[in-house]
């Protein structure tokens, strides 16, 4: 697949094809807007942008918002997330005065107490200004056991795609003659000290119709790009192929090398320096790491003596001997699973409230231990230490601040290090998890957040969010940004745990899966009903909220229902789904959405795609649409051509692009404070007036 950005809309309807066949081309009259760049489509964004953001930006309650989320997101006394390399624990902090960021390092002891004694490694903000370049941190993997060299990964203004510059931790610099790797969506692993497995853009015929590497090639120091050697090669269909390299404590390493064939199927092979040798374990299956010479794996689909959503331990040979970890009930559900020297560790949910739990090998049985938490909290996985059993986890609930807690997973020693002060006034709040009855009969169970004693009266403003796909789960987490900005200022707060989703392990996210899709927007429908049926709400004060795959959802909700609401924030959406396979990172998904080059699949797609169910006489809420011209996971062109078909139907809507930020939205502090007070300005007003 060729995008040229700057071409015409011929150019595109020519360059523009899936599986060599050109899709809703000739009848889009807003194809050129798919030319992220072109000088064309950037003067329609800056219009789009001219008339939102002054509306919005104008309203009294905008600086205010703004202010209060550029605190939150600059605090000094968040919690700053940990990563243990070597002995030392490393952070990435950003805050008013490190807009880009800075890497940084102290020791544990140091760590755990109330203030810390920092040591810069990386000052992203010098290196742009000093390189001329809109970097962004994404992340750092180093060199296992001697902790003293690292691959920094740096993306032009929040792309997913990255260069690569190896970093030595000792010298606080760049290396000469180290490892570059010029910008790209690459995966790289090290091998051994001076040897990394990677995959990434090879030049003309190496990567996949979804944009990322399928060709995996070993690169020496000191060897130039073009004489790395090849080691495997999958198909141009795949969605990638991509290495992953595992070591125990006892010594012992694997080197995977993973084909995926789509978004949930992966051909696992083990590569032993001369061949590549395919393991015989369920393509829909997770390995989380390497223990005792096992594999630890979490099932999605039935295999290995086990039913899906459990884990099992396996050994990486012909004789696949394997015995399960844990297996779970119905309404339970395993969100991650991490490995220690000597432990599993595995953050496991129970009617969406979550424990985390140790397990430990007893012969061919295994031993379940659980580490302290909180009722009917989110839970999620931290950092491990590179040798030992000492791991970092965190707890926390909607009104509950986040506390970070340091295990032992053998002991099952826990104390607690850090613990967030309350960001938002959550004394008069109350949380309850409500029930409703989707279209088919499943009942659908979701959270709602709001003030102590409210009257059910239909005047609450209420906020419905969720998700449903790709197995994510929507979870009781503790987010500042919506206590400050929403439920203190009186509104209300649900979050639904529609089908798509991981809240009841694989089988809720099946039954959601490609032609079944309506099913996951009918329990967002659902949840609406409930809400306005017990007039905790009414369609005049409700809004929907989602990004992503949830902006799918969005435009859905706007298309299908637009009675439910009067607020829809369509966040980084998916929206013109004939053509999401052509543009960058979409026919990945496939596997989740199906394909639209089939007939028969094209079918129950256009019933439901989002661009292609405007119609003219519709009576829509004021809809607003909002992306990032550096997303190349979802391509902007999906939200600037809904944006402007409703401008063609003469329905009033507001559209916002923010320049930077990738697709997580928000670069910096500063632009992601801006981006939230659009939002709550825009609910606020739509909500919460009149």
């Amino acid at each position: 697949m060729t995008l040229l950005r700057t071409c015409s809309a011929g150019a595109l309807a020519l360059t523009l094809l899936s599986h060599g066949a050109a899709l809703a081309q000739d009848s889009d009259p807003h194809l050129a807007l798919e030319a992220v760049e072109s000088p064309d489509s950037l003067a329609w964004v800056n219009a789009e942008n001219d008339r939102t953001l002054p509306l919005l930006s104008g309203d009294p309650r905008f600086a205010g918002l703004q202010a209060q989320a550029l605190t939150i997101l600059s605090a000094r006394d968040r919690i700053a997330a940990p990563n243990f390399i070597g002995t030392s624990v490393f952070n990435f902090w950003q805050d008013a005065t490190h807009v880009r960021g800075i890497w940084r390092r102290t020791t544990l002891a140091s760590y755990k107490t109330a203030a810390p004694v920092w040591e810069t490694v990386l000052d992203i903000d010098a290196l742009a200004k000093a390189e001329g370049k809109n970097w962004i941190w994404k992340g750092a993997d180093c060199r296992p056991k001697t902790h003293d060299r690292c691959l920094v990964n740096l993306s032009n203004g929040g792309k997913d795609a990255v260069e690569v510059r190896e970093f030595d931790l000792t010298t606080k610099a760049f290396m000469d003659g180290g490892f570059v790797l010029p910008e790209g969506k690459q995966t790289v692993e090290w091998l051994d000290a001076d040897t990394l497995i990677l995959t990434r853009d090879w030049g003309e015929g190496t990567t996949t119709d979804s944009g990322y590497g399928m060709v995996i090639k070993t690169l020496k120091r000191g060897q130039a790009l073009a004489d790395a050697v090849e080691v495997f090669r999958g198909q141009k269909s795949d969605v990638s192929a991509r290495p992953n390299v595992l070591r125990d404590a006892a010594g012992n390493r694997v080197v995977l090398i993973d084909r995926a064939t789509d978004f949930f199927h992966t051909e696992h092979n083990v590569w032993s320096g001369g061949k590549v040798a395919p393991l015989a374990i369920p393509q829909k299956a997770n390995i989380a790491g390497l223990l005792n010479g096992r594999l630890i794996v979490e099932l999605n689909e039935d295999g290995l003596g086990a039913k899906a959503g459990s884990i099992v331990a396996v050994t990486p040979d012909a004789g696949l001997s394997t015995s399960v970890v844990f297996a779970p009930s119905l309404v339970q559900a395993v969100d991650q699973v991490t490995v220690t020297d000597h432990a599993v560790v595995a953050a496991i949910y129970d009617n969406v409230r979550g424990g985390v739990f140790t397990f430990r090998a007893n012969g061919a049985t295994w031993t379940k231990a659980a580490l302290p938490g909180l009722p009917n909290a989110s839970v999620s996985l931290g950092s491990h230490a590179d040798e030992g059993d000492q791991i970092f986890y965190s707890v926390e609930g909607f009104t509950t601040p986040t506390q970070l807690k340091l295990a032992d997973a053998v002991s099952g020693a826990s104390e607690t290090v850090k613990a967030l002060p309350a960001q938002f006034e959550g004394g008069n709040l109350e949380v309850e998890q409500k029930v409703a009855t989707s279209k088919d009969g499943t009942k659908v169970p979701y959270f709602l957040i709001h003030p102590k004693g409210h009257k059910h009266d239909g005047s609450n403003p209420t906020l419905l969010h969720a998700y449903g796909g790709f197995n994510l789960s929507k979870l009781p987490v503790y987010d500042p940004l919506i206590g400050k900005l929403w439920l203190e200022k009186g509104g209300s707060y649900a979050v639904a745990n529609i089908r798509g989703g991981g809240e009841f392990g694989p089988a809720w996210h099946d039954a959601a899966l490609k032609a079944n899709r309506q099913r996951a927007f009918d329990d967002y429908y659902a949840v609406a009903e409930d809400m306005i049926a017990k007039k905790i709400t009414s369609p005049r004060h409700l809004g929907a909220y989602g990004r992503s795959n949830g902006g799918l959802l969005m435009g859905v909700a706007l298309t299908q229902r637009p009675d439910l609401w009067n607020a829809v924030v369509v966040e980084s959406p998916l929206l013109d789904m004939i053509r999401y396979t052509v543009l960058p990172a979409g026919a990945s998904w496939i596997g989740e959405y199906g394909d639209p080059a089939i007939p028969a699949e094209r079918a129950f797609i256009e019933a439901y795609s989002p661009y292609q169910n405007l119609k003219a006489g519709v009576k829509y809420p004021l809809a607003y649409i909002t992306t990032s011209t550096k997303d190349d996971r979802v391509h902007p062109g999906h939200a600037r051509k809904f944006a402007a078909r409703l401008d063609d139907l003469k329905v009033d809507n507001l559209y916002f692009e923010n320049t930077d930020g990738g697709h997580a939205n928000g670069a910096d502090p500063k632009s992601n404070a801006r981006r939230w007070a659009l939002h709550y300005t825009y609910l606020s007003r739509q909500l919460m007036d009149h």
